[in-house]
């Protein structure tokens, strides 16, 4: 039982790990505390739903990131772009409505039914490990999220485009000084963290059910990573969504009394022991 629920967190952490990557490159970059990102993972997984109907879930898995993409770099020059510079409580309202705004087109095009995305054939069974039988699909998801956490911390750390990233996330104005268009580069990772949210969602969706407020617990959660690793943190985030994810797994079995308040327990505690969390602000 133990082990089963130990895995199943493995699995919802890699998931938060894609989610919260987008939540923190577009803290990082905007400063904009996006309350509608987890509508945008909802919308993914409705995206991915139909177009997986109409052809297959690996379609899905390419189109969606794109379309998601293109939805951010929109949202970044007639939203967010216009919010940087604003009070907090505005910015909460702003994205607040943008989060109401998407849950009812969501509930004007495919209704209030839950639905369910079939798995794909190639993941379509179960294998043996330490005794335990598990999805091969719960696997692989395991390793999308290991593969974006490599993928995006390699991309940051290495190439031309993440220097940029990361210099504009510390100093936007000194890294415009030296030649960088800052708010193009802007749209480009709100665009990547938009399609993280909505490939997340697509994801999610064989093994979640799909409804108008699926997006509120990945929210409530995606937020608790955040703010434990550390605002604008992709390595805070990375740490933060396996943690949260074991703890939760762990407290299911031993504590279920209880086990939904952990995280935020969690989180006070690292907030009173280190107000800027795991790995401070940095990218």
């Amino acid at each position: 039982m133990l082990t089963i629920n130990l895995f199943n967190g493995l699995v919802y952490g890699a998931l938060l790990i894609v989610m919260c990557a987008g939540l923190a490159l577009i803290f990082g970059l905007r400063r904009v505390v996006n309350f509608a990102h987890g509508s945008l993972y909802m919308l993914g997984a409705y995206l991915g739903y139909t177009i997986a109907l109409y052809s297959n879930f690996w379609v899905a898995m390419i189109v969606v990131p794109i379309i998601m993409a293109i939805l951010g770099m929109v949202l970044d020059r007639y939203c967010f772009r216009l919010l940087q510079d604003r009070d907090p409580l505005t910015v909460v309202l702003v994205t607040f409505g943008l989060l109401l705004i998407l849950e009812d087109l969501v509930q004007t095009i495919w209704g209030t039914s839950n639905f369910s995305l079939p798995m794909p054939e190639a993941l379509n069974f179960s294998v043996e490990i330490f005794g335990t039988t598990v999805p091969t699909y719960r696997i692989g998801v395991i390793f999308f999220g290991a593969a974006v956490a490599i993928g995006l911390s390699l991309w940051l750390r290495y190439s031309k485009v993440g220097l940029f990233v990361r210099a504009a996330s510390t100093d936007p104005v000194t890294t415009a000084m030296q030649g960088v268009h800052t708010d193009r580069l802007s749209a480009g990772v709100v665009g990547l963290g938009t399609a993280l949210a909505g490939w997340a969602g697509v994801v999610a969706a064989p093994f979640l059910s799909l409804s108008p407020s699926m997006s509120a617990d990945v929210l409530i959660d995606s937020f608790v990573v955040v703010v434990i690793g550390g605002l604008g943190s992709l390595t805070g985030a990375f740490v933060a969504a396996v943690f949260l994810g074991m703890l939760q797994a762990v407290g299911a079995v031993y504590l279920p009394e209880v086990s939904v308040l952990l995280p935020f327990v969690f989180m006070v505690a690292i907030l009173i022991w280190r107000p800027a969390g795991l790995a401070g602000s940095r990218t």
